[in-house]
This record gives C-alpha cells, structure tokens and sequence, in this order.
C-alpha cells in the first residue's frame, strides 16, 4: 500500500484526490494546506480525518505515515518542498510548472537523486484522450512522415477577468508569465510526446487583456529536422467560439491540431474529433470522438506513477525530462523579448 501525502488543496487538488482514490494499493493518509477552510473541505469529501489533515509541510513530514508527497501548489513553492520531501525520503509528484527558472529545476532533480527517491512532474495534457489517441495514430504510420504541424489553443477567457469577477484561479491576472508559462509547459510536453524535441523555436507574444500582468496570446514556431510546425494560442480570441460563455468566468478550452504527413493528414477538431484525411484527399475517415478529459488524464498519470514505482521504469514526465520542456517554455519569453530564434538542443 502507498500512502500519500497531499499538500495544496486548492482548486486543482480534486482531480488528483479523485485519481487516487481510484487506483488500488494507494491511500491519501494526510493533506497539507495554509488554509484550514480548504484542507477541511477536502479532507471531508475524502475521508482524510481532522488528525492527518497538517498546516505545514515539516508537521506533515514528522508525523504522518506517508511513502508519497503529492505537491499541488504554485512553482514558488516547489523548491522547498521537493527539498524538505526528499531529505525525509518521500518519493514525490510535482505539479507543472516545475520551477521558476531551469536552475531550480535542475537543483530539485539533483536532491532526489542524492537522496534515492523518484521524482517526477504531472504534466497531464499528454494524457488527455485526444493526445493519447493522436500518438497511436503517428506510432502505426497512419500518415508517414509529418510534414507540417499547426496546433491552435482558443479561448475567450482573459478579457472577462475584470476586477470583482470570480475566478476559479485568480492569481493567473497577476502572473508575469501567463500563457507560455502556465498553459505552455502542458502544450510543449504533449508535442514532445507526439512529435519529439525541437531543434529550435521562435515566439512572438502578446498582452490583450486590460485585466492581466502578463501575455495572453502568442504564436511560437518549431523546428525539426524534416519538419516545421507551429502554436496559435490564445486565451483573447473569439475566433473558435462554439457555445454559449454563460454568466461565470471560467476556461471554455477549444483545441485544433493539423498534423500534415507525406501519406495523409490527422485532424483534431475543437469537439474532439479525430480525423485521418487519405493521401489524395478524396476520404476523410473518423478515427474516434475525443474530449479534455481532465479526471481521466489525472487517472492515467498518477497510475503511471504508481506503476514506475512498483516496476523501477522510468517516468515519462520525470523532473530530469521536463527541464528541456521548461526550457521550451521559458524560450517563449527569451525569444519574445530579444527577437530572435532559440536553440532548444
């Protein structure tokens, strides 16, 4: 049995308490929050009981019986935690983005390995459905060689965080880094999943929103050798609309993939389709119907985790992996500002 300890139980907390009360042979035995409202909460919908339910991670660390630290808290924090997780050897899931710069990524990658603990970094967009079946799809040969890659990100979302609106996260309006920083570490993750390591890219950003620190649009170009492709994300357009807002301010997330092959061409609508366009373009033929399944893709990461665990594989998003993602990220910013293509490897 795995025991976890869970610290952070803020608004993303329920995807991954709901995850690992699913998988069997692992048990939340404690949570850690500063907030006490919150922590009770949760450890009320779990079943936490009030004595395992910690104010601070040194408490957590003494006394509950854990083997696990779940840490599911903004990147400011990580550094300590995953410091003070692996000196008590814990094993630890660390959520994106994992640092603040590469040299804190680096550090944290370097005290798991000097402690004998694993580490790894829940990066869950490549484990979304569409993600998932778009990788079967390339790894058969359903389109041969890719040409060209052109992913699009949409949502209407930015422009309605005016002062006084509720926000289920409303410190993304004060982020100096937003977009790329944020949302990117997900989209570079799955298209490292699905396409491999870029030799390079190049960005140009964007503030729309009056209500916002930092950018909130930006295109970013990739290289590889054989091909090229590209992101048009946005978090201020309306250009893929397909329903109604309604009165509350949350993320309506639309995502578009074209990936163009020398054998036929994979699509991914905004409702979840997949597609396989032939050769000749004559037949369009569906592939599956898809969708953003969060709870899901949280289910398949934590049971990869647990499964590495059991087994001594390797991670897919280990934290020595996802340096060259942050990498990519944090490149948005230097290309964005300095106007000039970054070499990734």
């Amino acid at each position: 049995m795995w025991k976890v300890g869970l610290i952070g139980t803020g608004f993303w907390s329920d995807k991954h308490l709901g995850a690992w009360a699913r998988l069997p042979d692992v048990q939340v035995t404690a949570l850690c929050n500063r907030s006490v409202e919150k922590m009770n909460d949760k450890g009320e919908a779990y079943g936490i009981p009030p004595e395992a339910r910690y104010t601070s991670m040194d408490e957590l660390l003494a006394r509950a019986d854990i083997d696990i630290v779940d840490i599911v808290t903004g990147p400011e924090t990580h550094l300590e935690f995953v410091r003070k997780a692996a000196a008590a050897g814990k094993h630890i899931l660390c959520q994106k983005p994992f640092a603040r710069s590469v040299a804190e990524a680096e550090e944290m990658v370097q005290l798991a390995k000097q402690h004998g603990v694993r580490l790894m970094v829940t990066e869950n967009w490549r484990w979304l459905q569409p993600f998932q079946l778009m990788k079967e799809q390339l790894d058969r040969g359903a389109i041969g060689a890719v040409r060209v890659v052109r992913y699009t990100h949409t949502d209407y979302y930015t422009p309605r965080m005016a002062p006084g609106v509720r926000l289920p996260q409303p410190f993304f309006t004060e982020m100096p880094r937003l977009l790329f920083y944020e949302m990117g570490v997900h989209w570079f993750d799955a298209w490292r999943f699905l396409f491999g390591t870029p030799n390079r890219l190049f960005a140009e950003t964007a503030t729309v929103s009056p209500y916002i620190v930092g950018e909130d649009s930006g295109i970013v170009v990739l290289g590889h050798e054989g091909f090229y492709g590209f992101m048009d994300m946005s978090w201020a357009t309306r250009q893929k609309l397909d329903r109604p807002l309604g009165a509350g301010v949350g993320p309506v997330h639309l995502e578009q993939l074209v990936i163009d092959g020398d054998e036929g061409t994979m699509k991914l609508y905004t409702d979840g389709r997949l597609t396989l366009i032939s050769r000749d373009g004559q037949e369009e033929r569906l592939v599956g119907e898809t969708e953003l399944d969060h709870e899901e893709s949280h289910y398949r990461l934590q049971s990869h985790f647990i499964h590495c665990l059991n087994g001594g594989e390797a991670f897919q998003t280990s934290g020595e992996d996802n340096i060259t993602t942050l990498r990519m990220a944090l490149g948005v910013y230097e290309s964005a500002e300095q106007h000039k293509a970054i070499a990734i490897i």
